[in-house]
């Protein structure tokens, strides 16, 4: 488990590191994103992939050759898909695209026909999921997604006040809820949102649903956070649940 310390000073490099990237100051970016993923690392989880790609973007806008970055990341989707065969199709896939970035053509191959030796089966989901949206029509379409999904213990909530006291309430109460959560809500947003849960659980997993652009400030600095996955409306049933398999996988052990 990260400490809340830990978690902070991480949360602080990745937002300097995002403001690097921002203004062109690639080399510094890129040594603050490789900072973040060594560390991550040491035992392994989807933010390691994360980081790696954003320093190999570094890399790409210096005009130097991004594969040594792209290659540790394809290696690391690797490792993460025999270390757990439930996630394989995704962590494979994963490591298709990095490959593919690299022009590892056979490898991408490789990878993608192993992808599909792992085809997710859908079993009922216990595990309580909470949707905050203040949009009638998103709650009912999300909430009919799960439900197809395998999702039983669905809850749902218009506002952030709401979101929070249903979701302290289970932590509480020791369940482990996945929060999918809206950016853009009436009283509290999803950022300040994602903060205050994520210091009294930092291993909780927090999809953000928005119809913001992943690249826009706001969604980058949830992310940074500790968010592990991101919609963007309007979205199919697939990308729900690719982001829900994200989610649990990125999960702080």
């Amino acid at each position: 488990m990260t400490d809340t310390n830990t978690l902070d000073k991480d949360l602080e490099k990745f937002d300097l590191a995002c403001t690097y990237l921002k203004n062109d100051q690639n080399i510094s970016a890129h040594n603050l994103f490789m900072s973040l993923a060594e560390r991550e690392m040491k035992n392994p989880t989807y933010k390691a992939g994360i980081y790696l790609i954003l320093a190999s973007e570094c890399k790409s806008r210096q005009g130097k050759d991004k594969k040594e970055e792209l290659l540790a990341a394809a290696k690391l989707y690797l490792k993460l898909a025999k270390k757990i065969p439930s996630d394989a199709n995704y962590a494979y896939r994963c490591a298709a695209k990095c490959f593919l970035k690299i022009g590892q053509f056979d490898e991408a191959m490789k990878a993608s026909d192993l992808a599909k030796k792992y085809i997710p089966k859908v079993i009922e989901e216990k595990r309580p999921i909470i949707v905050v949206d203040d949009s009638p029509a998103i709650l009912i379409r999300v909430k009919s997604f799960l439900q197809q999904l395998g999702y039983a213990d669905i809850q749902t909530t218009k506002t952030g006040k709401a979101a929070l006291a249903l979701t302290n309430k289970l932590i509480k109460l020791g369940q482990n809820p996945i929060l999918l959560l809206d950016m853009n809500l009436p009283d509290i947003t999803g950022d300040v949102i994602a903060k205050n849960l994520l210091k009294v659980k930092p291993d909780m997993s927090i999809i953000l649903i928005t119809a913001d652009e992943k690249t826009t400030p706001r969604v980058t600095k949830t992310i940074g956070f500790g968010s592990a996955a991101f919609v963007q409306k309007p979205f199919t049933i697939n990308e729900l649940k690719n982001a829900l398999d994200t989610a649990k996988m990125s999960e702080i052990k």
